[in-house]
């Protein structure tokens, strides 16, 4: 079946610490080094962000899948953080901190932890600090404060935006240490509050990107233990999903909400599609102790779990991926005009079979989602 999951090779492109070198490559990849070439191999962090859209236009020319070329992103992000982590580290030597006191995982979290990354993302990213005793917490806490703040503004500086809901490693609330991590988790879960929940959506997608992810991986464990039996929490996160209503009318025709859309015939589809899917899919992954943080994983795995059925995982992972493909087509329009990328998707460019298959599209969505209602 297609619905089996396997890591694409294209994956390694980025896994290195230095970006890779094309001199050898086949010329069927030629795209992809006139890309690299034009880059350099040693680019400042603001000059390798700014490539993106060139590293989109030379994968699209090598006519790989959209899902693909959003995992890509992902794994250029992934480098661009360890880039700009390592660059505060060595700045944090060179100005006498000396070397990390504890050890430390690095998180992303997002559309970037499940490797689903658009273009012109902003941060959203937490640390897990290794444990250490409560005497030694001004000194240690410290440290990995000034390093949260110096790579995130790195990154800032580069074009990768501060988080406006301060989501960062930067600030307490995303910086603890691993046992704080899951007395956080247990009091997040521990009810149904509104406010707990929305803060524990965002961490619930996460992936190591620099460190020791045995940290990260403790943490995974500790979700996968605590969650599935939290039946308050697990239902308020159910009744959150009617938050972002998808773009269908009550009679399941395609139209979007008008709020702040550029122009008529305008689709939020990131907020009126991908987020309601991404919602539903984490809440089942959740519920049955799930691990894997990507969209795509998850459904492999609740098929495996009989949650869901074969044929509905491979109808959602459909849409997910044509979901994707409009919305960075949309997006690589927007940079072509001088416009900044965002999800909306102009429905009056869409050929007649691309409505209709984006309408059943949202249809299935739906479908799931009032599965994961019930289930909760």
């Amino acid at each position: 079946m297609r619905l089996l999951q396997r890591s694409s090779s294209w994956l390694s492109l980025f896994a290195a610490d230095a970006l890779p070198d094309p001199a050898a490559w086949p010329s069927l990849l030629d795209p992809l080094r006139e890309a690299l070439e034009s880059l350099g191999p040693h680019p400042e962090l603001a000059a390798a962000h700014a490539w993106q859209g060139e590293l989109v236009e030379a994968l699209d020319r090598l006519e790989l899948p959209a899902w693909l070329i959003c995992q890509l992103i992902s794994a250029h992000n992934d480098w661009l953080y360890r880039r700009a982590i390592d660059l505060s580290l060595a700045e944090m030597q060179a100005q006498g901190w000396g070397a990390p006191p504890a050890s430390f995982c690095m998180l992303m979290l997002g559309s970037g932890a499940r490797g689903e990354s658009l273009l012109a993302p902003d941060q959203d990213n937490a640390m897990i600090i290794a444990d250490y005793p409560d005497a030694r917490h001004t000194e240690i806490d410290g440290y990995f404060q000034s390093l949260g703040e110096r790579f995130t503004a790195r990154l800032d500086d580069a074009g990768i935006p501060l988080c406006q809901g301060h989501v960062m490693a930067r600030w307490p609330m995303w910086r603890k240490r691993l046992s704080e991590w899951c007395a956080q988790l247990e009091i997040w879960t521990a009810e149904r509050r509104v406010k707990r929940v929305q803060q524990a959506n965002i961490l619930f997608d996460f992936r190591p990107v620099f460190g020791e992810a045995v940290l990260a991986e403790a943490l995974s464990e500790e979700v996968a233990r605590q969650l599935p039996p939290s039946h308050l929490f697990l239902d308020e996160m159910a009744s959150l999903l009617d938050e972002l209503p998808l773009a269908l009318d009550r009679l399941g025709r395609l139209s979007g909400d008008g709020d702040g859309a550029p122009h008529d015939g305008a689709i939020d589809l990131k907020h009126q599609g991908m987020l309601p899917l991404v919602n539903a899919v984490r809440l089942l992954a959740l519920r049955h102790g799930v691990r894997p943080p990507d969209t795509r994983s998850r459904l492999v795995a609740l098929v495996m779990m009989e949650v869901i059925t074969a044929e509905r995982a491979e109808a959602l992972t459909a849409a997910l991926e044509r979901l994707q493909a409009l919305m960075l087509q949309g997006q690589r329009r927007a940079l072509a005009e001088g416009r900044s990328p965002d999800g909306w998707v102009d429905t009056t460019r869409l050929r007649d079979d691309q409505r209709r298959l984006l309408r059943r599209d949202l249809l299935d969505i739906r479908s799931l989602i009032r599965q994961a209602r019930r289930a909760a």
